[in-house]
């Protein structure tokens, strides 16, 4: 166990983060798991919709600094990629 005051107040300040970071990483999993279950069914309005929540969900995390924002990016680029597929497989 911590002896500052200081020391103890930091195990309290990492506990309280690290509990709203796994929430934050939760709900971006969450989020991200449905935008992939709406393109694997091939469900285009969903996947459209799913996306921007996606997005923005990814977004707020890297800016709470749950996840790196080059991680973030190349998960948006990733998501993007998949809906751009999808679209495309629609079209022809």
């Amino acid at each position: 166990m911590a002896n500052t005051k200081s020391a103890q107040k930091r195990i309290r300040t990492s506990e309280r983060n690290r509990l709203r970071n796994r929430a934050v990483r939760s709900s971006l999993r969450t989020s991200v798991k449905k935008f992939r279950e709406a393109v694997d069914a091939g469900d285009l309005a969903s996947a459209t919709k799913l996306l921007r929540d996606a997005h923005s969900e990814i977004d707020r995390s890297a800016k709470k600094g749950v996840v790196q924002s080059r991680t973030a990016s190349r998960t948006k680029s990733r998501l993007a990629l998949a809906h751009a597929r999808l679209s495309a497989a629609k079209k022809s």
